[in-house]
């Protein structure tokens, strides 16, 4: 996990796209990123490029259409989104950032019992 590329949030853009639908051709990601972000054919491009570099995704060409599929899964970006996030602003403390989220937040009957029964089966693992 701790090989994962960093993702810009404009190249997040193009993950977010792959994520939900896999493989997607250069030019269906460039129609959505046009219209959703007002980008550019050739920032969409470099975006694609950037991210094949640091090996986020990948493509196979099929006679004249690039089709592009994450290399790296939302489950596994979110964990070191997640991580590095902790240590940047909590020092990793993971206790601090909870203990603060739960003062700020309100929270359901439901979901207050939902946080214990989890706490609760990580004091017992």
């Amino acid at each position: 996990m701790n090989n994962l590329p960093h993702i810009t949030d404009a190249e997040h853009e193009v993950m977010k796209l792959l994520w939900q639908k896999e493989p997607l051709s250069a030019n269906e990601i460039i129609l959505k990123l046009t219209e959703q972000m007002q980008w550019s054919d050739q920032t969409v491009k470099t975006f694609l490029n950037r991210l094949h570099k640091k090996n986020a995704i990948g493509f196979e060409k099929t006679g004249r259409n690039y089709l592009y599929y994450p290399l790296v899964s939302y489950d596994e970006y979110l964990k070191s989104e997640n991580r590095s996030f902790l240590n940047r602003v909590y020092n990793g403390a993971v206790g601090t950032l909870f203990a603060k989220f739960l003062e700020e937040e309100q929270l359901s009957e439901n979901e207050i019992k939902a946080l214990q029964q989890l706490l609760e089966e990580k004091k017992q693992s």
